[in-house]
C-alpha cells in the first residue's frame, strides 16, 4: 500500500529511541515570542472579566458547536474575555510570560487574528490581537466576512457571525526546538487554543463552532501572512445561539 503525504509525515515526525527529533538550542536565535504590527491603530480591551459563570461541569454538559445567531452583537467586554481565556497570558514567573493554554516548551507559535463583523464598539474590520499588550490591532478595515466565508468553503455561519478568529502558526518558533516534529505540537497547541475559546464562550451564554475546511492561501492572503513562514492554521465563529 502506497503511503500519503499524511503517513509519511506521521511516520518521519515519530521519536524513537536512536532518534528524537530536535536539536541544540540556539539561544542567539531563539525566534521572538510576540508579533505586532506597530504603525497599527490599537484598540484597547477589558481586563475586567465576567464575575458570574456557569459552574465548569455546566460549562462541559452544555458545550456544543453552533452555527446559526442571532444578530445580537457581541459585546466588547465579551470578547475581550474570550481572547483572554483562548490564549491570553495568566500570569508572570521567573521572567516569563505564561498562558491560559498550554503549548510545548511554552513556545506559543500560534498568533491570533478576527474579523469584527458585529461587536459592539469596534468597526468591521481585521484586527491582530497583541497578546502581550492584552489590545487589538487594526489591520485592515472592512468587511471580511464575506471573503472569509469564501475561502472557507463556502460556509454561510461564518459570513453571519459576530466574530470569526482566525489562528495562524509562526513555525519557526516551535521548529527552533522541536525541528520537524514541532507541526505535530503546533496543531495540538491550536486545539488547546480552540477548546479553551468554546469553554469559555459556554461559560458566558455564547455557542462557538470551530472550522478546520478552508482553502490556505485564500485566508493567508486575507490575513496578509506569506502560508509559509506563518500560516492559517484553524478557525472559528462565536456569537449568539438563536
Amino acid at each position: 500500500m502506497s503511503l500519503g503525504v499524511g503517513d509519511e509525515f506521521q511516520s518521519s515526525t515519530k521519536h524513537s529511541r536512536r532518534k528524537l527529533l530536535g536539536g541544540r538550542l540556539d539561544w542567539a536565535n531563539k525566534p521572538e515570542t510576540y508579533k505586532t504590527y506597530p504603525s497599527a491603530k490599537t484598540i484597547p480591551l477589558s481586563s475586567e472579566f465576567p464575575d458570574q459563570s456557569l459552574p465548569f461541569v455546566d460549562v462541559l454538559k452544555r458545550r456544543r458547536s453552533i452555527r446559526s445567531f442571532s444578530t445580537q452583537p457581541l459585546s466588547k467586554a465579551d470578547l475581550s474575555f474570550l481572547l483572554w481565556a483562548s490564549t491570553g497570558i495568566q500570569r508572570r514567573e521567573h521572567g516569563y510570560e505564561f498562558r491560559t493554554a498550554p503549548s510545548a516548551g511554552a513556545l506559543y507559535p500560534i498568533e491570533t487574528y478576527l474579523i469584527a463583523n458585529n461587536v459592539e464598539g469596534l468597526k468591521s474590520s481585521l484586527y491582530h490581537y497583541n497578546i502581550e499588550a492584552h489590545v487589538l490591532e487594526e489591520m485592515k478595515v472592512g468587511n471580511f466576512a464575506e471573503k472569509i466565508a469564501h475561502g472557507a468553503l463556502e460556509q454561510e455561519m461564518i459570513a453571519k457571525a459576530p466574530l470569526t478568529l482566525i489562528w495562524a502558526a509562526v513555525f519557526e518558533r516551535s521548529k527552533w526546538k522541536y525541528a520537524q516534529r514541532a507541526y505535530r505540537y503546533v496543531y495540538l497547541d491550536a486545539g488547546h487554543i480552540a477548546q479553551n475559546l468554546a469553554l469559555a464562550a459556554t461559560s458566558i451564554g455564547l455557542g462557538a463552532c470551530h472550522i478546520g475546511a478552508f482553502f490556505d492561501d485564500e485566508v493567508n492572503q486575507i490575513l496578509g501572512v506569506d502560508g509559509v513562514a506563518e500560516s492559517v492554521v484553524y478557525l472559528s465563529v462565536v456569537g449568539h445561539p438563536i
